[in-house]
């Protein structure tokens, strides 16, 4: 089977009515424009006209019903998508559907007009207001041909009262928006008894269509000129060329409307008119509101048989587009408590992995904490005040005030452990002090006193603790689950800070600890390779000579000291970066939301679900796309359920 000319005119129609339901419709001011329109890819014919063109009569006598609304200003403000089926003439009769009240079927034509007007009085209100929301409706009739029209706003060029004074260029841009999408045939009405070069239709065509591709050419009130005065330049294309022929109708006059003239005999005696015509006659078969939509209908099934493969790619890439989008937003959360806690608990998972593979190497990062092992520990070690400590004066006066009242006889031991215990201070110094100010105080004066006197250790543990933190920072924002989530990721923050807070302190502990040891117990070996001083006695001449109140004296027990502190320090350096990455990275790797996990684990539906409380603008991004997905998979399956011609 092959296709034909109500499958394929068909087809649009159907994939139309999904777009409308789904809120995709040409010329709409979209919140959401971002997301693919596929109804600006779908072949549609735009019916455009100024005000009293006679636009209405135009499409009433195509469709053989009286079926508009009539009046004065702007009687259309809302786009009708206007459906003509032909139906077999089975005994059925003539009936009209509209889309926003499925499976009713009106009969009585004038109770469509009184629909046409409520729809539109319930999106505009009773003013002059427009709005590019559609109205659809479905003819059905044995005496019309497969055909879509579009209805547009007439083109006006002054607000009337009660209007906005921007009405003129609103109507023009919601006109505009449809006729110059390339997929739009322009159906342009104009009165035969006005100048062709004032017409609003074809100076708008003009503009969006130059080459007249696309545009179709439709002359009203032929019947209505001047005597002695005819449109046959006009008709013959000599006053204004397109790449269609121009078409010529004869309309019902306000008198025949007013006497509810039948639409079918009007047809007969437009017929009639143009085959007694002195001026139209040679122009017969061509003219009237019959044979334009015959033209209007073939030409349109012609155009979507050319651009079905064209809309048919661009529906399969779109879905592809969309359901990556879609998983990318994450699909919408269940109800029930244990849904909502796997989710939470897969969440937490995806920012734990990338956060590990911050620390393993996988994401950049990690490696600013070997920074602090390798650059800054030695940094603060070099800075430390030994000189200070150990020079002359201060030893003479350690060495003094340790011995008392009584100098030391060889060596002086309390001197040498008063010394050593003093330099180890520096590496301990006032650490659980200055965490405590660095915490609490909020001068500039505490702060910067504490950043250049704070002691080796606290330094070290608080430098891996602020990259741990950072990390934790860019983890979040690198987990893309979570951005639909900010109380949750908020959460998740606070809870892994907190870890990493205790994971400090522990790691302060065990470093101070480290330098507690040294303290307690000095190595004695050390000391024991010493060279021995030996004092000066009499009737010793051999023995070397000390005299245990020289600067020499004094300047070797600098000397040892510094030799004991300095190895000291290397133990240190080496033992710090385990201490801390036992302490603090180890910890953060393995247990950072042991905590939260526990917390979690107690909270009932309700919490769960206020935790998973999301963007809602991430929200109503994820419902658009969702519909606009449904819409294109429904479009593709209408193409499919319908066979093609090879």
């Amino acid at each position: 089977m092959t296709t034909t000319m109500e499958s394929l005119i068909g087809l649009v129609n159907r994939i139309q009515r999904a777009c409308t339901v789904l809120g995709d419709y040409g010329g709409a001011d979209d919140s959401v424009s971002a997301l693919p329109t596929l109804w600006e890819s779908l072949p549609s014919v735009a019916v455009v006209g100024g005000q009293s063109s006679g636009k209405s009569s135009v499409l009433e006598s195509i469709v053989g019903r009286d079926f508009l609304p009539r009046g004065s200003g702007i009687v259309t403000r809302r786009p009708l998508v206007l459906q003509l089926h032909k139906t077999e003439d089975d005994g059925q009769g003539e009936y009209a559907e509209f889309l926003h009240i499925p499976r009713r079927k009106y009969s009585d034509f004038a109770m469509v007009r009184k629909e046409i007007q409520d729809e539109t009085d319930k999106i505009t209100g009773r003013t002059k207001q427009i709005s590019p929301i559609p109205i659809h409706l479905s003819i059905y009739s044995p005496n019309v041909v497969n055909l879509t029209l579009i209805d547009l706003p007439g083109l006006t060029k002054v607000a009337i009262e009660g209007q906005p004074d921007s009405i003129v260029q609103d109507i023009e841009n919601m006109v505009r928006s449809y006729v110059e999408k390339p997929n739009c045939i322009i159906l342009a009405i104009s009165p035969a008894n006005q100048d062709i070069a004032t017409s609003d239709a074809i100076k708008l065509a003009r503009e969006v269509d130059p080459t007249g591709e696309r545009t179709f050419a439709v002359l009203t009130k032929l019947d209505l000129m001047d005597k002695g005065t005819n449109a046959v330049d006009v008709l013959e294309g000599r006053a204004y060329r397109l790449q269609h022929p121009w078409v010529g109708v004869v309309n019902r006059s306000q008198a025949d409307i007013n006497r509810n003239v039948d639409m079918i005999a009007a047809r007969r005696r437009e017929r009639e008119y143009f085959a007694s015509s002195p001026d139209y006659g040679h122009l017969a078969s061509k003219m009237g509101s019959e044979y334009l939509a015959k033209l209007l209908s073939k030409h349109l099934e012609a155009v979507i048989r050319a651009r079905i493969p064209n809309i048919t790619s661009l529906i399969n890439k779109t879905i592809d587009e969309l359901e990556s989008e879609m998983d990318h937003l994450g699909r919408p959360i269940a109800l029930d408590a244990g849904a909502r806690l796997y989710t939470i608990l897969e969440l937490c998972r995806a920012f734990d992995r990338i956060f590990k593979e911050h620390l393993d190497g996988g994401r950049p990062g990690g490696d600013r904490i070997y920074g602090v092992f390798d650059n800054q520990l030695p940094a603060a070690l070099k800075k430390l005040p030994f000189d200070r400590h150990l020079s002359i004066n201060n030893v003479k006066k350690v060495v003094s005030e340790a011995d008392g009242y009584q100098p030391h006889l060889i060596a002086p031991e309390q001197g040498y452990r008063r010394l050593i215990e003093g330099a180890l201070n520096y590496f301990r110094g006032p650490a659980e002090a200055s965490v405590d100010a660095r915490i609490s105080a909020g001068g500039a004066k505490v702060f910067n006193y504490l950043s250049r006197h704070l002691s080796l250790t606290n330094e070290v543990f608080f430098q891996v603790h602020f990259v741990l933190k950072e990390l934790v920072r860019k983890s979040l924002n690198e987990t893309q689950e979570l951005k639909r989530f900010p109380t949750l990721t908020a959460e998740l923050a606070t809870a892994a800070n907190e870890a990493l807070e205790r994971f400090r302190e522990d790691s302060r502990k065990t470093t101070l600890r480290l330098v507690e040891m040294e303290s307690s117990y000095l190595t004695v070996d050390f000391f024991r390779k010493l060279p021995q001083e030996v004092e000066n006695k009499p009737g010793n001449p051999a023995a070397p000579t000390v005299d245990r109140f020289s600067e020499g004296h004094f300047r070797r027990i600098g000397l040892n000291v510094s030799s004991y502190v300095a190895m000291v320090s290397e133990t240190l350096r080496n033992n710090i970066p385990k201490s801390v990455v036992y302490c603090q990275v180890r910890e953060a790797k393995r247990s950072l939301l042991d905590i939260f996990y526990t917390q979690i684990g107690r909270k009932e539906g309700k919490q769960l679900g206020q935790m998973l409380d999301e963007d809602p603008a991430l929200m109503e991004r994820r419902l658009q796309c969702a519909k606009r997905l449904e819409l294109y998979k429904s479009a593709r399956d209408e193409i499919d359920s319908v066979s093609w011609a090879r």
